[in-house]
């Protein structure tokens, strides 16, 4: 199926943008805001996806289309029973079990057929493709139309110089799980514990999903060159020390949620369907004094088990203070579901404690002046989605590269405070981790980033000073805002087209 363009859609030069994203909520929603950044400078842009997963934002790249944008979503049929998924299950966050995850990735190596098939019919043809970096399949298609391949690796580039000392050095092979070790030739004195690290140099037990780890990393490091979501005075030293030691193309082109102006696309970027829900929360967040609600979300994966969050919930509970608790996603969920009906924890917080037990308008709730705090699992969308807002973070990892994150949070930018977790919680082995952190901690956290106190004041002062400099990044004449440019730039001068 193809969107059509606008009527005054036509495109200022010739480029043309192919984006591919992974089908997970953390990696599609950033490549479809970059996607509408790019649209909005006159290139030519297409979305590759799934029916399903072309869903959540279908209206938000209507609006862009009327309003001029040269943007279209085109579709591929997701190979659900060829990989043995069932029927209906397009994304990672909708899988029905976690076993699925190494299904999910030969699903992904067995779009190539049908995306070279969709690359061959386009007009006019492709002049540069932005895939995920999952989607190793993009490689062979990209050397094949001999056009360059851009990768999305959708973290930050503290990730990227951490991974890639990390995977030459081996120093956390020298120490035990739980012991500390110092990465060497951080900008930052980073230290970490082998079992805080992402599935790459920390594996779990599934040796599929390991080996096809080491695969993407193996093609990343091919690609022509890599777009990132973050902006250069976020972390500049980590931008200049990893283009410095590594010699790759690196563009930071983010926030790009901030392409979300209005609040129609800030409510439509985090759920799938349409209804009135987001105008309840805040209408409750509206009868609620200025910094006073704590907002609390462990992302759309979100693999905490229900003795952890029950701590988690008896530590919100503590604080006295009101709050917005997203239990989406959860494992366990029915577990947890009999602790809330037989603990009467929603009945003791009745008034104070909102509770979403689906989609949350994230984006919404966070730019509203009532939230004084953000807990959150340190996903890199919702790390920036905190500090676009203004808001110190709590911070509560539990799996990926949201460690590492932890530490740009706490360490580099000091908007925020760790709750003190430990290790990560392997996806599909959510039932061999642990409770680590207690309610007393997620109390005491909280008290540190809302209550008085000097420092109290300065991480707040950190938070919002780092709102103003992420929207004039991206606002015209901003770092994301000419590394855009010199993109659209550099692949005019590779495919010979002269300027804009």
């Amino acid at each position: 199926m193809t969107q059509k363009l606008g009527m005054d859609s036509t495109p200022l030069c010739r480029l043309h943008f192919v984006f591919i994203p992974l089908m997970a909520p953390g990696h599609l929603l950033p490549m479809v805001d970059m996607a509408k950044l790019f649209a909005r400078r006159k290139v030519k842009v297409t979305i590759v996806t799934t029916p399903l997963n072309s869903i959540q934002f279908q209206a938000s790249i209507d609006r862009e289309i009327q309003s001029g944008s040269p943007i279209q979503i085109l579709h591929v049929q997701f190979p659900s029973s060829e990989a043995g998924i069932p029927e209906g299950y397009e994304s990672i966050d909708t899988l029905p079990s976690m076993d699925l995850l190494s299904n999910f990735n030969i699903a992904l190596l067995m779009l190539q057929q049908p995306l070279e098939e969709l690359f061959q019919k386009l007009s006019p043809f492709p002049s540069c493709i932005i895939a995920d970096k999952h989607f190793i399949c993009v490689a062979d298609i990209a050397h094949k139309f001999n056009v360059p391949r851009i990768i999305f690796d959708g973290t930050n580039c503290f990730f990227l110089l951490c991974n890639h000392i990390l995977h030459n050095y081996k120093v956390y092979e020298a120490v035990s799980d739980e012991e500390k070790f110092v990465v060497p030739g951080m900008p930052h004195r980073i230290e970490l514990r082998r079992s805080q690290l992402p599935g790459i140099f920390n594996p779990g037990t599934d040796l599929e999903l390991n080996a096809f780890r080491e695969k993407v990393r193996e093609v990343a490091e091919k690609s022509y060159g890599i777009v990132v979501n973050t902006f250069e005075e976020l972390e500049s030293e980590y931008v200049k020390e990893y283009q410095r030691v590594t010699g790759h193309r690196v563009w930071c082109v983010g926030p790009v949620s901030l392409s979300n102006k209005d609040d129609v696309d800030k409510a439509e970027r985090s759920k799938r369907n349409a209804n009135d829900e987001e105008s309840k929360y805040l209408k409750w967040l509206d009868s609620w004094p200025s910094r006073s609600v704590i907002y609390v979300c462990l992302g759309s994966l979100n693999r905490a088990t229900p003795e952890q969050l029950i701590e988690l919930g008896l530590g919100l509970e503590a604080t006295k203070r009101p709050f917005i608790w997203v239990l989406r996603g959860a494992y366990g969920k029915e577990e947890m579901e009999k602790w809330l009906l037989e603990n009467g924890f929603e009945e003791r917080v009745k008034g104070r404690g909102v509770l979403i037990k689906g989609w949350a308008p994230q984006v919404l709730i966070l730019s509203h002046t009532a939230i004084g705090a953000f807990l959150t699992h340190c996903g890199w969308n919702s790390t920036l989605e905190g500090i676009c807002a203004g808001v110190p973070l709590v911070t509560f990892p539990l799996f990926g590269e949201q460690f590492y994150n932890e530490k740009v949070i706490v360490q580099v930018v000091g908007n925020g405070v760790s709750v003190g977790a430990e290790c990560v919680v392997h996806l599909g082995e959510e039932h061999k981790s642990r409770v680590q952190v207690r309610r007393e901690n997620v109390e005491e956290c909280i008290e540190k980033v809302m209550g008085e106190g000097e420092d109290n004041g300065k991480i707040r002062e950190r938070a919002r000073k780092f709102t103003d400099v992420a929207r004039k990044a991206i606002g015209e004449g901003g770092s994301s805002y000419c590394n855009m440019s010199l993109l659209i730039d550099h692949i005019l001068r590779v495919k010979g087209l002269g300027q804009c």
